[in-house]
């Protein structure tokens, strides 16, 4: 091996491994001090990336379990309210039962309805005042609660209805029930047309789901059958029919009426002069959904139990009585409601746990590796400065040649 000093190949090795382990070194100080594994993009950055996407998640989920636990606090503030309303009832009912008995004077029984009147405008008051951050509880109107992870598709919203409550409605009563009626219209037989036999099918509403057997005949030929399951809204009975076969074939055409007309299914026969339509064995119905939003209570506003008298006590007992049952029924759906936040809330809340224990997986120090990394980089740091040392100093030894 030649013997030179224009590079010194031993000291850039060591002075190389040095550096790296100077880097090594100065990361694991800062992991130590800072508690985190990633103090930089440099140090994971995918790790850093997946750290910060939880680190959202989480920070949704936290907000989630607390708007969970606000819609909770308005519910129980109108169960709380609909709760004095019951007792406001039960001393309706004292009073309507008072006032049927035949031993009270003309005087008594109006001193009765005075309370009676009270105890009806305390419920409008009730209603109009009772708030929460500011909004009034009783309406309506749902409200919204959001709970989510941050993400489009882990995204759930609560809309509870509590009611409105006044005098003209004391409780709220379930939502109407789906209502399915039979189609009479066209009647059964079209009538003969000279171009193109049109038969239109004409539901209450567009929201009408509709279902049964639909049997058409063009110019007296065969009679072309489909069958629609319930539940099939009038756009999907219309790409049903398109889509068979044996439908198109015969130049029928199947539509949704536009605008106004959007509660209509369109049946076109082919344009010729010969063509009719016949409707024989058609049995078709239509069904109204049942409706999601709870219906009014009590309305003591109508002249027969707006007054407590002798008279109409009887009639006041009978729609307390209802009244008590309506508030009950409102309690009931607002229980329910308070229950389904609760468990979102929890929910959010253990996934909010299980995202922070697995960012903290990612980003946390691992202080038994460290401290035993801070070691190793401090022995490698002095041995590697005493070689550097070394192999600088064994440049020197060329000198001896010369002498």
């Amino acid at each position: 091996m030649s013997v030179g000093i224009f590079n010194n190949i031993a000291a850039l090795y060591a002075q190389n491994n040095l550096n790296t382990t100077q880097t090594n070194l100065r990361n694991t100080l800062q992991q130590l001090s800072s508690g985190s594994r990633i103090n930089s993009g440099a140090d994971d950055s995918t790790g850093l990336a997946v750290a910060n996407g939880l680190g959202a998640n989480e920070a949704a989920l936290t907000q989630s379990a607390r708007n969970a636990t606000d819609g909770i606090g308005l519910l129980q503030t109108a169960d709380g309210a609909l709760s004095q309303v019951t007792n406001l009832l039960d001393r309706a009912v004292t009073l309507a039962t008072e006032a049927a008995n035949g031993t009270l004077t003309a005087g008594q029984v109006s001193s009765a309805n005075q309370e009676y009147q009270n105890i009806l405008a305390q419920f409008s008051k009730i209603g109009a005042t009772t708030n929460f951050n500011s909004s009034a509880v009783f309406s309506a109107t749902a409200t919204n609660f959001v709970v989510t992870d941050g993400t489009a598709s882990g995204l759930n919203t609560y809309a509870d209805t509590v009611g409105a409550l006044s005098a003209s409605s004391v409780g709220t009563t379930a939502p109407a029930a789906a209502v399915t009626t039979a189609i009479t219209n066209p009647t059964p037989t079209a009538p003969t047309a000279s171009a193109g036999a049109i038969a239109t099918f004409t539901l209450g509403a567009a929201t009408d789901t509709i279902a049964g057997t639909l049997q058409v005949a063009v110019a007296g030929g065969t009679a072309i059958t489909s069958t629609l399951a319930a539940g099939t809204s009038i756009g999907a009975a219309v790409t049903q029919l398109n889509a068979q076969s044996t439908f198109s074939g015969a130049g029928l055409v199947a539509s949704q009426g536009t605008g106004a007309n959007a509660n209509q299914l369109i049946i076109t026969g082919p344009v010729a002069a010969t063509n009719t339509l016949s409707l024989t064995g058609t049995s078709l119905s239509q069904t109204v959904p049942a409706g999601t939003t709870p219906g009014a209570g009590v309305d003591f506003t109508q002249s027969t139990v707006a007054t407590l008298t002798a008279a109409s006590a009887s009639t006041v007992l009978t729609a307390v009585n209802a009244a008590i049952a309506d508030v009950a029924y409102q309690r009931g759906t607002i229980g329910a409601d308070v229950n389904q936040l609760s468990s979102a809330s929890a929910v959010a809340s253990g996934e909010e746990i299980n995202l922070a224990s697995a960012e903290n997986s990612i980003m946390a120090t691992d202080y038994g590796q460290a401290a035993s990394n801070l070691s190793k980089y401090e022995i490698l740091s002095q041995t590697g400065i005493s070689a550097l040392a070394q192999a600088n100093s064994v440049q020197q030894e060329v000198l001896k040649l010369l002498q």
